[in-house]
């Protein structure tokens, strides 16, 4: 028994896989927003027939999502959060680090960031140093 249809799995194949599972070990399946009771023919068939809807409606989400985001990345907007320091703070603190002023922790602390943040920031570096030296 679930509540809905779509919480029980992401694809038709997986519904019938799972419809096919407990046909074999000789029980039904009920879901209680969309009356469907596979103990009956017409359950089935029914089951079958809302599994195909619900993966229908996932697919065009997803391609909603997709345009929309390509339409953003268009317009010059990206994903994701705000970088936490500027470009400016960035090379204060590849500074202050490179020349031995501060530590990582210590321009943590002083930008107000979290330590992971800095040394994403001087991995990133390391790694483009990498590939100019190579």
């Amino acid at each position: 028994m679930v509540w809905k249809l779509d919480r029980l799995s992401r694809s038709l194949r997986d519904v019938l896989t799972i419809m096919d599972r407990l046909g074999e070990a000789a029980a039904g399946f009920r879901s209680l927003t969309e009356a469907i009771d596979t103990t009956t023919p017409a359950g089935r068939m029914m089951m079958q027939m809302v599994g195909a809807f619900a993966e229908f409606e996932r697919a065009m989400l997803r391609e909603r999502t997709r345009a929309g985001m390509d339409a953003a990345r268009e317009e010059g907007r990206i994903g994701g959060h705000r970088p936490k320091l500027s470009e400016r703070q960035q090379s204060e603190i590849r500074k202050m680090i490179a020349k031995g002023d501060k530590t990582a922790a210590d321009a943590a602390r002083l930008f107000n960031a979290h330590p992971a943040t800095i040394s994403r920031l001087l991995a990133r570096t390391a790694s483009r140093m990498g590939n100019r030296i190579r």
